[in-house]
């Protein structure tokens, strides 16, 4: 065992407090936003603690304590002077504004699913079974949606769709979709209010996610070109002029089977659409905040996920494109290529 370096042992240490800070904090965006405590700054603008409970029908000295950790952290500003607390413009759109493409509330929830559901992991490290997707806690379904719906309100309809080949024309006049693994919704009922010459059908095998889905299109007035059920990507019915994945093909057993149920529900000149997180290659260009985030989150959800069904290839949700096309052309697609990307994801077009 070597020596440490009093040093770089203060550095690391140094590192530990921020880090155990950001986890300390990060329970507190999930209790403000749970709570509308954000949203209720957004709304009323400076405020004392006494106001904010009174707002929130709160009580007052658990919320003062609530924005003192939020202001320490930097996630809300404090006016010294006048006592009083409240988001700026950057705040507002991380923490308050589910709409914006920065909101990252839904991430903390995903998150505390990660906490919650330690001991169901750690037995699946010892027993090899893994942890299927449904055995989470509810809060983990909930928190995707939200973590990625933003990102798809900013790139979908904008950017990924147009990147890939005569997708967009043949929206606009009419075509059939299906959304695999569509969870809540979010991806299916923001293309069916895009493209509304279109039908889509949304399939996931989790029951409550479809049943959320359906709620969701219906409040989004969507109902009349958008319908979704319960199907395993490996068996959803009907033929398609676009498949769509959205940040699931990792997560799957048998990725390589649902490919080969995708190549076999395309129309000749269809197209998948795969949006996948964004990795490199190698796990060395992986060792970054984005990278330490999706491996966490790869660990405790991703790949036991895939462990706990027939195959277990176990992708991980830092794949990267090389292992990535290995799975699609092996399920028969000539075609395959990165179409575009962002910070967070990779969007990958095959066509059979």
């Amino acid at each position: 065992m070597s020596e440490a370096s009093q040093e770089k042992l203060d550095a690391f240490l140094g590192k530990m407090v921020g880090d155990l800070g950001a986890i300390a904090t990060g329970a507190g965006v999930l209790l403000g936003d749970r709570l509308g405590l954000f949203k209720a700054l957004r709304e009323g603008g400076k405020m004392t603690a006494t106001e904010l409970s009174t707002r929130t029908g709160t009580q007052e000295r658990l919320v003062r304590e609530w924005l003192s950790g939020q202001a320490a952290a930097g996630y809300v500003d404090y006016d010294e002077a006048k006592d009083e607390f409240y988001l700026n413009a950057e705040q507002e759109l991380v923490f308050a504004d589910e709409d914006s493409p920065a909101f990252m509330a839904g991430a903390f929830e995903v998150l505390s699913a990660l906490w919650l559901d330690e001991e169901k992991v750690r037995q699946a490290f010892q027993s090899g079974k893994g942890v299927a997707w449904h055995d989470h806690s509810a809060c983990l379904f909930r928190g995707t949606e939200r973590f990625f719906r933003p990102g798809y309100n900013a790139n979908l309809i904008d950017s990924w769709l147009p990147a890939l080949e005569g997708v967009v024309e043949k929206l606009e006049r009419g075509v059939e979709v299906a959304d695999v693994g569509c969870g809540h919704g979010a991806s299916t009922v923001l293309m069916a209010r895009a493209f509304p010459n279109s039908r889509f059908v949304g399939f996931d095998y989790h029951a409550p996610s479809i049943e959320r889905a359906r709620k969701a299109a219906e409040e989004a007035g969507v109902g009349a070109n958008t319908r979704f059920e319960v199907a395993a990507a490996k068996t959803y019915p009907g033929t398609y002029d676009l498949v769509a994945f959205f940040d699931c093909l990792h997560d799957m057993g048998d990725p390589a089977g649902a490919a080969s149920h995708v190549h076999g529900s395309l129309k000749p000149d269809g197209t998948w659409m795969i949006v996948e997180p964004f990795a490199h290659d190698h796990l060395a260009a992986n060792l970054n905040p984005v990278g330490r985030v999706y491996y966490a989150a790869s660990t405790f959800v991703c790949t036991p996920a895939s462990l706990s069904q027939e195959v277990g290839l176990g992708l991980g949700a830092q794949a990267g494109e090389a292992r990535l096309r290995k799975v699609v052309t092996g399920g028969g697609f000539k075609r395959f290529r990165r179409a575009t990307e962002t910070p967070f994801n990779m969007v990958l077009e095959a066509r059979p």
